[in-house]
């Protein structure tokens, strides 16, 4: 009887409206009260030095921080330049990160460790987008006689910015360490040339090579190109990409005996190009003038807006290389000296150069007396801009619990 009275009090449900998307679960919830979207963002203005940190705060931080859109909003951004520094065998101490606008370190997990293998060192560590290549260089090999000669690797490691692991790759075709490398972003590939097998201290005792490849970081395959025009080790390289070109400069083509006995490095002057369409290689005149001294100083490459910067730090004075003129040119001076004992490491990155050194000398006799937890003295970056003439001082707390001999160090520029 009130079927009808009952149906007005309690009219029937309408069907739920899809229309909208459900609201996310709390625990995918990046900041309550907040959308994903704009969490995402204020997350992305954290310096990359601090995300180890920040994924131990919930699983859904460690889910957005790892996943490749944030990775690819990083480098988009292109805010995050990083200086990776390698103090040895990166399979016995773990690399360190080190975020100069923030002056924050960051530890990356050791590389997996071979047993028969230890002491690896004149490696390359090239950067290519969310990924560092380790590739080559000389170690000392327990199943080799004799086992106190390094000899050269072949092997290649990428670690991944993304979710922090190491990966094994195709190896280089000839094992080698000490060599020239560019990055052509272009074409997504990796040029090696030249190398050989060198000590850390008598470098000059150790072979040299010709042999140059092309690696393809996308197909993981190596290529063998055409060699160099003569041996050369200890050489850097860089690509020129308005001419197309891959430059090869300094390093050490012969080695010669002093009395017979000591081995000594006989510099190279001049320097090699290979074209990128062709694969041809020319040579270029010496780059030191008549009557000039010539400079075997470390010499590192980085990048300015797509130029090349080539800089060389012989002693405590800086040169600069200018391929207009195919010379070594005087850029400054390094302020403050290394402590006695110790010496410096370079890299450019963003533009600039950053001198690397321990600041007091008391670092060392500390180091020597401290227990192995305690961390391992004070690092000084002295830094160059080199379009302002202008140094400036950056004072850091070391993150590595051992002193690190900077001479044999590998330092690397990172952007993200």
């Amino acid at each position: 009887m009130n079927s009808d009275a009952d149906s007005v009090a309690n009219p029937p449900s309408s069907p739920p409206d899809n229309s909208s998307p459900p609201p996310p679960p709390p625990s995918s919830i990046l900041i309550p009260g907040l959308p994903n979207e704009v969490s995402r963002t204020i997350l992305s203005m954290v310096p990359y030095a601090h995300h180890a940190r920040l994924k131990s705060t919930s699983k859904s931080w460690k889910s957005a921080l790892s996943s490749k859109s944030f990775l690819n909003t990083l480098l988009g951004q292109n805010r995050n330049n990083l200086i990776c520094i390698f103090p040895q065998d990166p399979s016995i101490a773990s690399p360190y990160l080190f975020d100069a606008n923030a002056v924050a370190w960051c530890p990356l997990p050791p590389m997996p460790c071979n047993p028969h293998v230890y002491g690896l060192c004149n490696f390359a560590a090239v950067a290519f987008g969310p990924h560092v290549y380790i590739i080559g260089g000389s170690l000392f090999d327990t199943r080799s006689f004799p086992i106190n000669r390094p000899s050269p690797s072949s092997a290649t490691f990428r670690f991944s910015f993304r979710d922090f692991s190491w990966e094994s790759r195709a190896p280089m075709i000839s094992p080698r360490g000490s060599f020239a490398y560019a990055v052509v972003p272009s074409s997504g590939e990796i040029i090696v040339a030249g190398g050989g097998s060198r000590h850390t201290v008598f470098a000059a005792a150790g072979s040299r090579i010709r042999a140059v490849e092309r690696y393809d970081v996308v197909e993981d395959e190596w290529e063998e190109l055409d060699p160099l025009p003569c041996f050369r080790a200890g050489c850097v390289g860089f690509v020129e990409r308005g001419r197309e070109e891959f430059w090869v400069v300094g390093g050490y083509s012969a080695s010669r005996t002093v009395s017979g006995v000591f081995p000594v490095d006989e510099y190279c002057r001049d320097a090699a190009v290979m074209g990128l369409e062709d694969g041809s290689w020319r040579e270029v005149g010496d780059t030191w003038g008549d009557g000039e001294d010539v400079r075997a100083g470390k010499i590192v490459v980085g990048d300015d807006s797509g130029s090349p910067l080539v800089f060389m730090l012989d002693g405590n004075e800086i040169f600069r290389y200018e391929m207009s003129s195919n010379r070594w040119e005087y850029e400054s001076r390094v302020p403050k000296k290394a402590p006695l004992g110790s010496a410096f490491g370079i890299v450019v990155a963003s533009g600039e150069l950053y001198v690397l050194s321990h600041l007091y000398d008391d670092d060392f006799a500390e180091t020597r007396r401290s227990r192995p937890y305690k961390k391992a003295g004070t690092m000084c970056f002295q830094i160059y801009n080199p379009k302002k003439k202008m140094w400036r001082t950056l004072v850091t707390k070391s993150p590595f619990t051992r002193h690190i001999d900077i001479t044999s160090a590998v330092l690397s520029s990172i952007r993200l």
